[in-house]
């Protein structure tokens, strides 16, 4: 049988501690009873069993979140949102089951920080940490460091969180700052992986500068927010989502991939968008009032391409 531990922290799914069992001689029992000390002994060596090798699961309160139920296990937010199929825009519920793998199964905490093959740092997020103090730490500004990772400033970070660190040689693109270049670069990558073209890409350059300066505003007309200025009462996500720049850039060149389905209409929705002129197909997509605007930063973002690849 399980019981919910809450005491000192989260509701824990644990088997019964089996450590106090009687363990009296059953010989010198009332031959009625020998048979249920007998069931009652091979239940505790059972039971004794499961709690050995069962993986822990986590019964979900209420007040629960999932920062409190990892920094409880002591695991990273990313490892319980992997360990169940989770993503950051999940919601738990008071009854849920989730599972917390065994820690022996557990691959070994990587360090702080990593150096990948292509000479992109990482940070692995300890807990203490601020995003001043990271940026700090590697002599970078919070703006680029927000920007590297799609992220505002209101915007929380979690032990085992994994943060990319803009190298120092990172490149600039003409005319932009670190924070501005960081974005097209998120652009540039998310385009790349979609299979857009370079048009297609400037595109959505253009429109994000027109849109937030390639910014990652937190505010704007109406309830307008993000790179490109998309809004929750049109569909486009809730304001949290709008704000992950990444999944704003999705949302912006939709297609198959879109994570608004087919709620909004993405650049790769619109029929024959490659054939339109520049301005037209990034209207296409957001209904401005000023559609001439976006024309204005084409020469300009094929420029970003080339410098950021």
């Amino acid at each position: 049988m399980t019981t919910a531990i809450a005491a000192f922290g989260p509701a824990v799914t644990a088997h019964a501690d089996t450590s106090h069992v009687s363990t009296f001689d059953g010989e010198r029992a009332p031959a009625s009873l020998r048979a249920p000390v007998a069931e009652i002994a091979a239940l505790a060596q059972q039971l004794r069993v499961a709690v050995e090798s069962a993986s822990t699961t986590y019964i979900v309160s209420s007040g629960d979140t999932i920062w409190s139920i990892a920094t409880y296990f002591d695991v990273g937010v990313s490892q319980v949102l992997a360990w169940n199929d989770l993503d950051r825009g999940s919601i738990i519920y008071p009854g849920e089951v989730l599972v917390i793998a065994d820690p022996a199964a557990t691959p070994a905490a990587a360090p702080a920080s990593v150096t990948t093959a292509n000479s992109n740092t990482t940070h692995i997020v300890r807990a203490g940490d601020t995003l001043w103090a990271i940026s700090d730490a590697h002599g970078l500004s919070v703006s680029a460091v927000l920007a590297a990772n799609g992220l505002t400033g209101a915007s929380i970070i979690y032990p085992g969180d994994e943060l990319v660190i803009p190298t120092s040689e990172q490149a600039l693109a003409p005319g932009l700052d670190a924070e501005q270049s960081a974005h097209a670069q998120l652009i540039i990558r998310v385009g790349r992986e979609l299979g857009v073209s370079d048009r297609g890409i400037a595109i959505a350059l253009a429109t994000a500068m027109v849109e937030s300066w390639l910014r990652n505003l937190d505010w704007g007309d109406r309830d307008s927010a993000g790179l490109f200025q998309q809004r929750p009462s049109q569909g486009w996500g809730t304001i949290e989502e709008i704000q992950d720049a990444e999944r704003a850039t999705r949302a912006f060149f939709g297609g198959d991939s879109d994570p608004n389905g087919r709620s909004t209409r993405g650049l790769l929705d619109i029929a024959g968008w490659s054939e339109l002129p520049f301005a037209e197909a990034a209207q296409a997509v957001q209904i401005s009032a000023y559609p001439d605007r976006y024309a204005d930063w084409e020469h300009d973002a094929f420029a970003w391409i080339e410098a950021l690849g």
